[in-house]
């Protein structure tokens, strides 16, 4: 496809569909009765052994309930679980949003299939290692939900730390916008694996206690996983063929701080010039945005240098990082998060950042407390930062603002 002219308009990105699944539930609504419940859905890991590690919980999505569509079918219940996940999420996305048909598709992961990896490692003469290279590698998972549900559009996959998931639909977004296409299905995905889960461990990165983001006692993350998509279609287009707009994307940005391979500069410009390169690519003040959905880990490091960045470019908005209640699920964070940020623009309300108790005294930083709260929101920011430096923020306007 040609690229636009240099005076060619930019388009208008309107989202149509979404899809997820998390440890807050199966779907936008089950999603949405969680956020408003303030419901922590960390629990201690069930699917290997913890006992010589730190933190022993995760966020987890229930591999029972997310195999159960599949159990009589064979060759489905070999799939790689987080393949059940982008199933589940691309269903409920074709069913919001009828008709849509991709011309690309762009996924962010970080690990994809990593658990097979583990396990043909380990057991390489085993009669599986075929079936665990097969699943190894990270677009296999997306290749599969598309294969389901009868997608036939060409793939990309961004793995940029646990930016990778915001990367991808910023990327989405800019094609679109540009001009280059008119329909991508963007998003992320991630399961949990032993090995990803030990590595945070050994850093001390994990908390062996609650997630705390940006509380004065934090301590440490605990990890997550899921799946989320979303449906981006040119307006004219969408508008054209009828179908629902749910919100729009507005504005994108990105930066790398180069500072440290897993701490972020604590000066806070990495994550100031995402957001500031976001708000620049809308066309918008910073006073026009109403929520920022933080990237908000509870390491200590990463919310000072998110903190420090949000409060000298916004002033006193609303902030909350929706980790403490589903965990960080890494190369799905970016996608998940930015469908939480349109849920509240849909439904007015603030998600909230729950086992908060003591405000951290340098971090002057406005945090939607323990509870939701009601509001009028027009505008909302999505943060992901990940190691390296790489951070990226996402600007969601309500449809009709």
């Amino acid at each position: 496809m040609n690229l636009p002219s240099s005076n060619q308009p930019l388009r208008r990105v309107a989202i149509v569909g979404a899809g997820l699944v998390s440890p807050l539930g199966f779907g936008l609504s089950e999603t949405l009765d969680a956020l408003r419940a303030g419901r922590d859905c960390v629990s201690g890991i069930d699917s290997f052994s913890v006992e010589q590690t730190r933190c022993q919980t995760a966020g987890q999505i229930s591999h029972k309930r997310l195999l159960a569509p599949h159990l009589r079918d064979r060759r489905s219940a070999r799939l790689h679980r987080v393949s059940h996940m982008l199933i589940a999420a691309l269903d409920e996305l074709l069913t919001h949003a009828p008709g849509f048909e991709p011309e690309l598709t762009v996924a962010g992961t970080t690990s994809g299939g990593m658990s097979f990896g583990e396990n043909f490692f380990r057991h390489a003469n085993a009669r599986h290692s075929a079936e665990w290279v097969a699943n190894y590698t990270p677009q296999k998972q997306m290749g599969d939900a598309q294969e389901r549900c009868g997608i036939r559009a060409p793939m990309q996959v961004i793995a940029n730390a646990c930016a990778s998931g915001a990367n991808a639909i910023g990327h989405a977004f800019d094609s679109i916008r540009s001009g280059r296409y008119s329909r991508v299905l963007a998003g992320g995905y991630d399961g949990i694996s032993e090995l990803v889960f030990v590595g945070f461990d050994s850093l001390q990165a994990a908390t062996p206690d609650k997630c705390r983001p940006f509380d004065a006692a934090r301590n440490g993350m605990v990890l997550g996983e899921g799946a989320a998509l979303l449906a981006l279609e040119e307006f004219e287009s969408a508008e054209k063929r009828g179908a629902n707009v749910l919100a729009e994307i507005v504005g994108y940005g990105i930066s790398t701080d180069n500072h440290h391979l897993t701490q972020p500069n604590p000066d806070g410009s990495g994550p100031r010039a995402a957001m500031q390169n976001a708000l620049d690519s809308a066309g918008m003040a910073a006073s026009k945005v109403d929520y920022i959905n933080a990237h908000g880990t509870a390491t200590h490091f990463n919310d000072a240098s998110e903190g420090l960045a949000i409060s000298q470019l916004f002033d006193n908005v609303p902030v909350s990082s929706t980790k403490g209640m589903m965990g960080h699920s890494l190369g799905a964070a970016g996608a998940i998060e930015t469908v939480i940020a349109m849920l509240a623009l849909q439904h007015g309300f603030l998600p909230p950042n729950i086992n908060f108790a003591t405000p951290d005294p340098e971090l002057p930083v406005n945090i939607v407390a323990n509870i939701s709260r009601r509001a009028d929101l027009k505008v909302a920011m999505s943060n992901s930062f990940g190691f390296g430096g790489t951070n990226a923020s996402v600007i969601v306007r309500k449809f009709g603002e």
